[in-house]
């Protein structure tokens, strides 16, 4: 059975491993021990704390076979994007100019460096396993992070965000990076992601230009590529757009992939995620397929299965299913139909 949980020390091996086989672009996961080491237990204090308002706290899951204990995907939760350091990302919107005499008013899209996405909860981290891509199992990597912050929704804010990856070549190139960043950095597009995981993307951040980048005077291939998700950030991008979240006017800062926004309460996982209680069965009838969690905090899991549940009436779980999620008999739960 896999298991979504949060992520403790002893992970640290096999969570370099996901790093390294992540996508360019998700610099939320460096393959660099240290860094890693960092973020676990930044994790673990993060569960461990009472926190009544969100800050600067980062909630990292994994996903475990629970059998042979091998992790085949992570996710994580950053409370307040921005609390920490400056929170960078482009701003596409159309710059305005007119002429009275001539009586031209005329737009032109403009990309703007802008700090407007802090203080916004940030999902990030997503990779699973090639395997698990496109079944119920990416569903629950991703969701299951939206039934925590259900459960626990002081620590977070009224707005969720997310960058997706943007798009890249197979040989590594970006070309809205070469457009744009290169000029600034003598870094290929691949180093600058690598140091932003490592360091900090802030350092980057401010080295870029301060003033509008004229879309029209980009290469076509750079215009291209703003706002465009890369093929294998398509998954990612998906099952956050069936939650209810929505691109809007904020791109990536350097590859220029989409951002995605929704207002915390109107996220589908969240609205719309019933609570009951876990009774210990033998026998299920199974009616449908569901992702299921505990509301628990720094014991918090969550599965996928298949089960029988009518509104108002208390969740038969079978003893596997009982043990992945550590509840009992009246436990509460927290469930949602895939």
């Amino acid at each position: 059975m896999l298991v979504l949980r949060p992520v403790v020390l002893t992970d640290l091996p096999q969570l370099q491993r996901l790093a390294r086989e992540s996508l360019v672009g998700v610099t939320s996961l460096p393959d660099d021990s240290e860094c890693l080491r960092d973020k676990i237990l930044d994790s673990r204090t993060s569960f461990e704390q009472t926190v009544h308002s969100p800050g600067p706290e980062s909630y990292l899951f994994v996903l475990e076979e629970s059998t042979t204990r091998c992790l085949v995907g992570c996710s994580e939760i950053l409370a307040t994007a921005g609390f920490s350091e400056p929170f960078y990302s482009l701003r596409n919107r159309d710059f305005n100019s007119a002429s009275r005499e001539l009586h031209i008013e005329h737009g032109v899209p403009a990309l703007s460096l802008c700090q407007d996405l802090s203080n916004h909860t940030l999902l990030r981290g997503f990779h699973i396993d090639t395997a698990l891509v496109r079944t119920a199992f990416s569903e629950l990597l991703s969701r299951a992070r939206l039934l925590f912050i259900a459960a626990h929704p002081r620590r977070f804010a009224d707005a969720v965000i997310t960058e997706i990856v943007g798009f890249s070549r197979d040989d590594g190139h970006s070309p809205f990076w070469d457009a744009v960043g290169k000029h600034f950095f003598d870094l290929p597009y691949v180093e600058a992601e690598r140091l932003c995981g490592l360091e900090s993307r802030t350092f980057l951040a401010e080295l870029m230009p301060q003033y509008p980048i004229y879309v029209p005077m980009l290469p076509q291939a750079a215009q291209d590529c703003i706002g465009r998700v890369h093929p294998d950030g398509q998954e990612a991008f998906d099952i956050l757009e069936r939650e209810g979240f929505e691109t809007n006017s904020y791109v990536d800062l350097f590859d220029g992939g989409p951002t995605l926004y929704a207002r915390t309460g109107g996220i589908r996982s969240i609205a719309q995620s019933q609570t009951t209680s876990a009774k210990p069965g033998s026998s299920i009838d199974a009616r449908g397929l569901y992702l299921v969690s505990n509301d628990s905090l720094e014991n918090y899991r969550a599965i996928v299965a298949e089960l029988d549940y009518n509104a108002g009436q208390a969740v038969t779980l079978d003893a596997a299913m009982c043990a992945a999620l550590k509840v009992s008999e009246g436990s509460p739960i927290r469930l949602i139909a895939l």
